[in-house]
C-alpha cells in the first residue's frame, strides 16, 4: 500500500488547479506592470508623468515575476511532457517574450541616465514593447492551445513539432492575443487611475474604459468562434491513476467540442460568467471613478477569462492539431505520484510565504504616486 496520503488522481487534479492559479496570479500581478507599460506612451504625456508611472510599478515589478517563474517551474516539474512539447515547439515565441521582458528592467535603469528627450522616448517605447508584446504573444499562445499545436509522438515517445512561428499567427489566435492585450491594458489603466492624480488619471480611465469594452466584445466573439470550431474529445476510457502514456488514448474532433464540459460539469460556467461580470463592473467602475472596485473587477475578469480557457480544455493541457491522439492531458502528462506529492508539500510551505510577502510589499507601497514623490525620493526612476 502506498504511504502517500493523497491518491494519484487527486494530486493530478490539484496540480491542474495549482497551475491555473499560478498562471492567473502572474496575469493579475504581472498584468499590472505590463498594462502600465502598454499605456505608458499614451496615458502619460510629459516626462514627469512618465516618471510617475515608472515609479508606480518600478518597486514591485520584479516581485511580480515570481508568479511567472513559479508557473514555468510547475510546468517543468508537474507536467514534464507539456514542458518538453511547449518549450521546444514554441521556443521562438518564448524567445520573443523573453527579449521583450528584458527590455523592461533595462528601460527602468537606463531611461533616467541621460536627460535627453530622444533617449528617454526610445526607452519609453522599449517599455511599451515590454508590456504589449508579452501580453499579445501569451494570448496568441492560448489561442493556439485551443486550436491545437502541430506535434506528435512516435512509438518511442520522441516528440516531433511540425509548425513554425508564423503559423501561430492565425486569425483566432490573434483574436485571443487582442483579448489578452485588452484585459492587461484594462488592468494597467485601473492601477494608473487609482494611484495617480489629475489629467493622467483621467486619460487612464478613458483608455481603461475602451480596453474593458473592447475586451468584453472580443471575449464574446471568441466564445462564439469556439462554439463552432472543432474541439478535442477523449473517446477511450480514462484511467486517472494510469502511468504516463499520451498514446494510450483515442481522441476525436467534434464541432463545438470545447463547449461540452459546460453541460457535463455545469459549475464550470461560472468561469465565463465571472469574466463577463468582471468586465461589465470594470466598465461601470471606470465610468463612476470607483477605483478599488474597478481594480478588483479587472482582476476578476482576468481570473474568469483564463479560467474559461482552462475549463474548456479540460482535461487537455495541449491538444495536437496533427495527430489528435498525441494530445496531452493532465491524466497522461503529469509527473509521478511521489513527485507530485513532494512538490505539493513544498508548495503548501512556500506559496503562503510568497503571498504574505507580496501582500506586505503592496501594503507598504500603497497610496498615490505624485510629482512630490519624485523630488523627495533620491532613488526615484
Amino acid at each position: 500500500m502506498s504511504s502517500i496520503p493523497l491518491d494519484y488522481e487527486t494530486l493530478r487534479l490539484i496540480w491542474w488547479v495549482l497551475l491555473g492559479v499560478l498562471l492567473i496570479g502572474f496575469a493579475v500581478m504581472g498584468g499590472r506592470d505590463m498594462g502600465v507599460g502598454t499605456l505608458l506612451p499614451f496615458a502619460a504625456k510629459s516626462d514627469e508623468e512618465r516618471r510617475i508611472l515608472l515609479n508606480l510599478i518600478g518597486p514591485t515589478w520584479e516581485g511580480n515575476q515570481v508568479w511567472l517563474v513559479l508557473g514555468g517551474g510547475a510546468i517543468f516539474a508537474a507536467f514534464p511532457p507539456l514542458y518538453a512539447v511547449s518549450f521546444s515547439g514554441f521556443y521562438l515565441a518564448m524567445l520573443v517574450i523573453l527579449l521583450a521582458l528584458i527590455l523592461r528592467p533595462v528601460g527602468f535603469k537606463f531611461r533616467g541616465k541621460i536627460d535627453n528627450p530622444t533617449w528617454r522616448a526610445v526607452w519609453d517605447w522599449c517599455l511599451f514593447i515590454g508590456g504589449f508584446v508579452p501580453a499579445l504573444i501569451m494570448g496568441v499562445a492560448v489561442g493556439n492551445v485551443l486550436l491545437g499545436a502541430p506535434f506528435h509522438f512516435d512509438d518511442t515517445m520522441r516528440i516531433f513539432y511540425t509548425g513554425n512561428f508564423f503559423q501561430l499567427l492565425m486569425p483566432f489566435a490573434l483574436l485571443c492575443g487582442l483579448v489578452s492585450v485588452g484585459m492587461i491594458s484594462a488592468q494597467g489603466a485601473a492601477v494608473i487611475a487609482g494611484r495617480t492624480q489629475g489629467a493622467m488619471a483621467e486619460r487612464a480611465r478613458m483608455f481603461g474604459l475602451y480596453a474593458a469594452v473592447g475586451t468584453l466584445v472580443l471575449f464574446a466573439l471568441g466564445g462564439f468562434w469556439v462554439a463552432f470550431m472543432s474541439g478535442h474529445v477523449v473517446t477511450s476510457v480514462i484511467d486517472p491513476a494510469a502511468p504516463i502514456n499520451p498514446l494510450a488514448k483515442s481522441v476525436e474532433l467534434v464541432q463545438g467540442g470545447w463547449m461540452l464540459n459546460y453541460s457535463k460539469y455545469p459549475w464550470m460556467v461560472t468561469a465565463p460568467i465571472l469574466a463577463f461580470v468582471g468586465l461589465v463592473v470594470a466598465v461601470l467602475g471606470f465610468i463612476g471613478r470607483k477605483h478599488l472596485i474597478t481594480l478588483l473587477a479587472t482582476s476578476a475578469a482576468i481570473f474568469g477569462i483564463i479560467s474559461t480557457a482552462g475549463v474548456s480544455l479540460f482535461p487537455f493541457l495541449l491538444p495536437s492539431s496533427t495527430v489528435p491522439g498525441s494530445g496531452l492531458t493532465l491524466w497522461d502528462a503529469s509527473s509521478s505520484h511521489l513527485t507530485l506529492f513532494i512538490m505539493l508539500v513544498a508548495t503548501v510551505i512556500f506559496l503562503p510565504i510568497i503571498v504574505a510577502y507580496t501582500a506586505w510589499v503592496f501594503r507598504v507601497m500603497r497610496g498615490p504616486v505624485t510629482a512630490d514623490n519624485l523630488t523627495k525620493n533620491p532613488n526615484a526612476y
